[in-house]
């Protein structure tokens, strides 16, 4: 294989490049222990066991072969000097949230280094699993990590959270890092997002309302909710970052051959009337009748949701303030919408119950982490999916 071809054979998450006699001996280390790992060194050292093992042979120049590694894979290992790393990898920079990860290790294995993307491309933790694997000392010189605080284009992130927008991340996370004042508000979403059993920074106050976080006046803030913020609530986002969690249940309804514009036209126009937030809704729950409804399909897809069906039995052993003879001829379940959405939340009240609008028609549920916490420390089943679903998730979109 050449140094500036690579085919488009299916690869692992990780490119391992060596091009020395002992980085090829940590290779092949760590292409046996590594799960998603490509090895990848030159011929020049070739063992003849290497298609065997599924390692990639180049000649040539390694700087040939690095601009397609850093184009396919999520992140790169390279047992090469920092320094040749650093000159090689530095045309190919575009964007932190697009770059992958790029983690370098010292010729006899003792220094695993994060070098590149270490938070949103995961350089930080692959740098600690792969010191791991080799015994070596991680490396690790970003701010937030060193100082054991809020990684604050990480915060939620491990609970599928997004950023409404990214543009104060960088003053927000200097104000971090900096122990300057910093409000949290957190009004729905998981509540573990700080380890257990490790004091929160002194600088960092967790308050009840945006209300109170403004009566504070913090130097930054972070705001976690599925709200639109009212106009006297946006002062907090002059220097915050506002999140949204993953916590609206969608229950749906829909006549047979709906449109995907109708079903999202409904849902945009029902959560915008209940001020929430699109990019919190975490899946479509409906009838199992309506799993294959091409317009319902096409929608959750558009917008990676999980699509969620329950059978006719399951939606009727759900109370609810509106059961219908009509319905039930039709799909042998009194409800649809108002059940689906209550049994994945696990909510005993719904932010709308029922809503006709052409078509279709929605319910809206909130998901409350506090209660599901609550319930599993007592040794009771999640919230949501408590009568086992059929569930599908769309393919997560990669950048």
């Amino acid at each position: 294989m050449g140094a500036a071809a690579i085919n488009n054979e299916r690869h692992g998450a990780y490119a391992v490049v060596a091009i020395t006699k002992h980085g090829v001996e940590i290779a092949r280390r760590l292409g046996g222990a590594l799960a998603g790992a490509d090895v990848y060194y030159t011929d020049k050292f070739a063992r003849g066991d290497e298609a065997e093992h599924g390692i990639r042979l180049f000649s040539g120049n390694v700087k040939m072969l690095l601009p397609e590694l850093f184009a396919r894979y999520d992140g790169l290992i390279c047992i090469i000097s920092l320094g040749a790393v650093v000159r090689m990898i530095a045309p190919l920079l575009k964007d932190k949230k697009t770059d992958p990860a790029v983690v370098v290790i010292d010729d006899k294995g003792e220094h695993v280094i994060s070098v590149l993307s270490g938070h949103l491309g995961g350089a930080n933790e692959l740098t600690r699993r792969v010191a791991a694997i080799l015994g070596a000392r991680p490396v690790i010189t970003t701010a937030s990590d060193v100082q054991q605080t809020i990684a604050v284009d990480l915060f939620g992130r491990e609970f599928g959270w997004e950023w409404e927008s990214d543009d104060n991340l960088t003053p927000v996370s200097a104000a971090v890092v900096n122990e300057e004042p910093v409000a949290v508000v957190q009004e729905s979403g998981e509540p573990n997002w700080w380890p257990a059993g490790r004091p929160l920074p002194k600088n960092i106050t967790v308050y009840g309302s945006i209300a109170e976080a403004l009566a504070a006046r913090p130097t930054a803030a972070l705001v976690v909710t599925h709200r639109l913020l009212a106009p006297e609530e946006e002062a907090i986002l002059q220097n915050g970052v506002l999140y949204r969690p993953k916590v609206i249940a969608i229950g749906i309804g829909c006549n047979r051959g709906t449109t995907a514009e109708e079903i999202e036209a409904v849902i945009r126009e029902t959560l915008r009337a209940l001020r929430f937030s699109l990019k919190s809704v975490k899946a479509v729950c409906t009838i199992e009748l309506k799993k294959d409804e091409p317009g319902l399909r096409e929608v959750v897809g558009k917008y990676g949701w999980e699509f969620v069906t329950y059978t006719p039995e399951q939606l009727n052993e759900v109370p609810i303030e509106a059961p219908s003879e009509t319905v039930y001829r039709y799909t042998g379940a009194y409800g649809v919408s108002e059940p689906a959405a209550k049994l994945y939340s696990g909510a005993d009240r719904l932010a709308l119950v029922k809503k006709k609008s052409g078509n279709v028609t929605i319910s809206v549920a909130l998901i409350d982490h506090q209660k599901k916490a609550t319930m599993q420390g007592k040794g009771k089943e999640a919230c949501d999916g408590l009568s086992s679903p059929h569930r599908e998730a769309a393919p997560a979109k990669r950048p």
